[in-house]
């Protein structure tokens, strides 16, 4: 019998080490004798704390969810001594349908083994496909095996791997570099970071094919320093492959020598872009580069340089390991394998999901999600980050996979998935991702650097009751012209949240300019709040008031003063019979 606890960024904010320290006290307390595991994020993040009991034969008795420190006591007393299962803690059937509904290869080891043991990644098969690479497959074959699965880059573009790594190869250099772009930028996205904290060694496996199929040598994880579990998990895994001899030199025998390092990005987005990123592996300033020459035949200190994202990385031993062919199989015609989402934002049940490319929106968020939080009306998905664009509810039955959700002007991206309700505004969700977008430009081109702070302007004249005629004209007119004018792909889709707004939503940047309101209550400055003849005269509200804007007698209506209401919410939040209208 042993305990495993799940201890990746979410588990941990939740609490998860104070509960397995709990765990840990108690069951060397009673002189139990089983071990207590970590483990990395299963993906069910909303029910985190998860504990994980297995049996003797090394199968899962129970999974135990939202287990804080108070409530250890009875998983040891009724489960590791009574031998029962805490029925009332264990996860219901209608979360297990969370993974259930899911393909995953990407996260196959995900909340299963232990990152920071190498033991746990080879008994689960680790490090066999390099060997089979090393010791069965030409370079060729490798690429060769790529190619069949159709595996598309996952880091946003979705262009072809296997052309990559062959240009890579075919270019000649006195050195070539295998590097795995881990900067994870796009708010609220973490697929990435969940690989490296939850299976890192997948990643490595990964790189040393790569490696070994563009003729590299070395390979390099741009990782973002603000992931510094995901980083302290890298270098264990590194460490421990060097001392296992799956790293370094002579791999297998074979005379393949292959290393990797890391590198911590001081996390700018435009670092995202393959030659802003290489830029500050060179110690330059993140800032891209024209191209060609690509990365490929001039990449890091001039060599031919292969760069891919982590999950792009973590499918490859599986690939090698089950054939091209099984991992062409899923997915659709031209969007081979699984994608692995965050959802995020307004949702039952956000967490990470690894779904098969296809598989329609309206079945990742209400057959995985569960739906919106509270049943309220969904109303857009924001797909792609701050690249991406907005999907409306009239288009929830969109596959997901390359083609169809680029025809509805937003892109798979990195797998970012951020659900919106009815009370969000779609102007002031466009005006927040051009403020990243804007604040994140590198500056290098003048149409990225000022076009996207005049748009950010007047999003903002807006959202605050000050839009004027012509706006949303001028909007697309200036979107068109940053797409055109700049050099990558930070400035080329920055106005794409705004484009795909105005797309969908006019009426509601018509409502902001010409009736100054905004349907989805949301901007303040457009709020009107009132008393209704609900109001009961308890006082509450005017207690609250920060600014003393409420006036009226105790047990009669009360009254707002609309010149001194800096439309702050605090009484709607305070008023318990809902006689506060905000219009």
């Amino acid at each position: 019998m042993r305990v495993v606890v799940g201890q990746g960024s979410c588990g941990v904010a939740t609490g998860a080490r104070k509960t397995s320290a709990e765990l840990e006290r108690l069951i060397a307390a009673d002189g139990l004798g089983i071990p207590v595991e970590k483990t990395g994020c299963v993906g069910n993040c909303y029910l985190e704390p998860i504990v994980d009991v297995y049996d003797d034969d090394g199968r899962l008795a129970s999974r135990y969810v939202r287990v804080q420190p108070e409530k250890a006591g009875e998983i040891v007393e009724r489960h590791l001594k009574g031998g029962k299962p805490v029925e009332e803690m264990e996860i219901s059937q209608a979360d297990r349908r969370f993974l259930d509904s899911q393909k995953r290869i990407v996260l196959r080891n995900a909340g299963l083994i232990n990152p920071e043991s190498i033991d746990a990644y080879i008994e689960a098969g680790g490090y066999k496909a390099i060997e089979k690479a090393l010791k069965g497959m030409t370079p060729e074959a490798v690429i060769d095996e790529i190619k069949i699965s159709g595996l598309r880059g996952r880091g946003g573009a979705g262009f072809p791997t296997w052309f990559k790594w062959d240009a890579a190869r075919k270019n000649r250099g006195a050195s070539k570099y295998m590097v795995c772009n881990a900067d994870e930028g796009d708010p609220g996205a973490f697929m990435d970071r969940s690989v490296l904290e939850g299976d890192p060694h997948s990643l490595l496996e990964g790189m040393e094919i790569g490696g070994y199929a563009i003729g590299a040598n070395e390979g390099v994880i741009y990782v973002r320093a603000e992931y510094p579990l995901a980083i302290h998990r890298l270098e264990l895994a590194i460490g421990q492959a060097r001392d296992r001899g799956f790293l370094g030199k002579n791999l297998f025998g074979t005379g393949f020598d292959f290393d990797i390092r890391i590198k911590a990005g001081a996390g700018a987005f435009v670092c995202g872009e393959e030659t802003a990123l290489i830029a500050s592996l060179e110690g330059e300033r993140g800032m891209p580069r024209l191209k060609p020459p690509f990365p490929a035949e001039k990449g890091f200190w001039q060599q031919p340089t292969n760069i891919n994202n982590v999950e792009t990385f973590a499918n490859v031993p599986w690939i090698i390991s089950s054939g091209g062919a099984a991992f062409g199989a899923v997915g659709t015609e031209k969007s081979k394998g699984t994608k692995v989402f965050a959802l995020a934002g307004k949702i039952k049940k956000g967490g990470l999901v690894e779904v098969p490319m296809g598989l329609p929106l309206r079945d990742v968020i209400y057959g995985i999600g569960d739906g919106i939080k509270n049943d309220k009306e969904f109303k857009a998905v924001q797909m792609g980050g701050p690249s991406g664009g907005c999907i409306p509810a009239s288009l929830i039955d969109t596959p997901v996979d390359y083609e169809n959700i680029t025809k509805t002007g937003a892109i798979v991206g990195s797998g970012g998935m951020i659900v919106m309700d009815e009370t969000t505004c779609m102007v002031d969700m466009a005006r927040y991702f051009l403020d990243f977008t804007r604040k994140e430009s590198c500056g290098k081109c003048n149409y990225c650097r000022i076009g996207t702070k005049r748009m950010l302007e007047i999003l903002e004249r807006i959202t605050s009751g000050e839009g004027k005629d012509g706006d949303i004209e001028l909007l697309e007119e200036l979107a068109e012209k940053i797409k055109d004018g700049s050099m990558c792909g930070l400035g080329q889709t920055a106005p794409n949240p705004v484009l795909t707004t105005i797309r969908y939503f006019r009426n509601e940047y018509e409502d902001h300019i010409y009736r100054k309101k905004c349907t989805a209550h949301s901007c303040k400055p457009l709020l009107t709040f009132s008393i209704t003849e609900g109001c009961t005269g308890c006082t509450l509200c005017s207690r609250r008031c920060p600014v003393e804007a409420i006036r009226g007698e105790r047990r009669q209506r009360h009254a707002i003063d609309q010149e001194k209401c800096i439309k702050c919410g605090k009484c709607e939040e305070s008023c318990k019979f809902n006689a506060i209208l905000r219009d």
